[in-house]
């Protein structure tokens, strides 16, 4: 694998004020994870009015969107590589929006799946389009530190997410919840097609073609720090979305409080909005591997003690809740920088490596959750178990790829 890294380049930042442009990443990449977090509370309504088990097959209306949010990004890597970051995005936004409206329609368990999956494919995009955008403008610890305020005005999307989901569900439908979904992607479609300009200049298309996608795909997958920190993100993703299939039942038939989802969702998940806050002030000053590789110590740690904990039995909800926050600030801290250093050295093919990237890391991470949801036995176990699991293959591929220097600041 490669052993080259590229100095920091000097780019000349965002074509709009950074004020606008975090909120405007920020809210694109909110549009999968509110596909995603307003489901959570309306999992076992669903299940009851399609007829089917809602423990079993419930998690799979979140799994079959993050399969499509995966394999989409394959598609449209190398389209915003050719075509440019704009006509992508505004394509898979009026895609997201149609499909969302369609599934608020859907009559059966399995129509329900298909669009799900179709409108997983379909904002793909945004995921696709705002990493290139970020490394289009920025590059190296600048990077990182834009990634992490975008990512902490994102994180608003999933804390209030499921208590929104809950608020639909007081005054309609499951089926609202899709309709509001699709309004949202219609207003961040207006707010990026009037202001945000294409980022990616007209002698830095790549043409398509199965060999230059080969080519790109090759370049991601051989680069040292690109394969070693998508593969340790990817890990980590996978205990994310273990946290997002099995909340749900943790809080109904664990603690018994099945009312206080978005609470205890919003106490959990909050402090990752915290973390990219604080890593967006100390990256450049500390450095990208010691806050990244720090924090996925402290998550062993963390979720070592919440599986001790799950084992013995009889968890207080506030211990698991406390747990659950700390481990979820590391997942931040750690992910935000393992994100960045792997497009280090992508700047040439950003769309087509952020496509790569994506896809294993969504794609694989989902069927990691969907494998620790699957796993719930009644207790928290599984679920610390996880992100312990991720915590150490994490670590470990670090060492991996820094060579055993890990803790160094750059």
């Amino acid at each position: 694998m490669s052993d080259r890294v590229v100095p920091t380049e000097r780019l000349d930042g965002p074509p709009i004020r950074l004020v606008e442009f975090v909120p405007l990443v920020a809210a694109l990449m909110a549009l999968g994870a509110l596909g995603i977090d307003s489901m959570l509370p309306a999992l076992p309504d669903i299940a009851r009015r399609l007829g089917v088990d809602a423990i079993l097959d419930g998690p799979l209306i979140l799994t079959v969107f993050v399969v499509g949010l995966g394999i989409g990004q394959l598609i449209h890597g190398p389209l915003t590589d050719r075509f440019g970051r704009r006509p992508v995005l505004i394509g898979g936004l009026i895609c997201y929006a149609l499909g969302n409206l369609l599934a608020g329609l859907a009559s059966s368990f399995a129509l329900l799946l298909i669009v799900r999956f179709i409108t997983g494919l379909a904002i793909a995009s945004s995921r696709v389009v705002t990493i290139a955008l970020i490394r289009d403008c920025f590059s190296g610890r600048a990077m990182a530190q834009v990634t992490s305020l975008a990512f902490m005005v994102f994180m608003a999307v999933p804390i209030i997410a499921p208590s929104f989901g809950q608020a639909v569900l007081l005054v309609g439908s499951w089926r609202l919840i899709f309709e509001v979904i699709a309004g949202a992607a219609l207003a961040c479609l207006i707010w990026f097609a009037a202001r945000m300009p294409e980022t990616l200049p007209r002698d830095r298309h790549i043409p398509l073609s199965l060999l230059t996608m080969a080519r790109g795909w090759k370049t991601t997958l051989t680069d040292r720090y690109s394969l070693g920190y998508t593969a340790a993100a990817m890990i980590a993703q996978g205990a994310i979305f273990g946290y997002l299939s099995s909340i749900q039942p943790i809080m109904e038939h664990v603690f018994h409080r099945p009312a206080w989802l978005g609470a205890v969702f919003a106490a959990s998940a909050g402090t990752m909005a915290v973390a990219n806050l604080l890593n967006s002030r100390i990256v450049m000053r500390i450095g990208m591997r010691r806050i990244s590789q720090t924090a996925l110590v402290v998550m062993i740690l963390s979720s070592g003690t919440g599986l001790l904990v799950g084992r013995m039995g009889d968890e207080p909800l506030l211990v698991f809740v406390v747990l659950q926050a700390v481990t979820m600030a590391c997942f931040g801290l750690a992910t935000s920088n393992m994100s960045a250093m792997a497009m280090e050295n992508m700047g040439s093919i950003a769309g087509t490596a952020s496509s790569v990237q994506g896809f294993f890391g969504i794609t694989i991470g989902g069927l990691i959750g969907w494998a620790i949801g699957r796993s719930f036995d009644g207790t928290t176990v599984p679920l610390h178990a996880g992100f312990l699991v991720a915590g150490v293959i994490g670590i470990v591929i670090a060492a991996i790829v820094e060579r055993g220097r890990l803790f160094r600041p750059s």
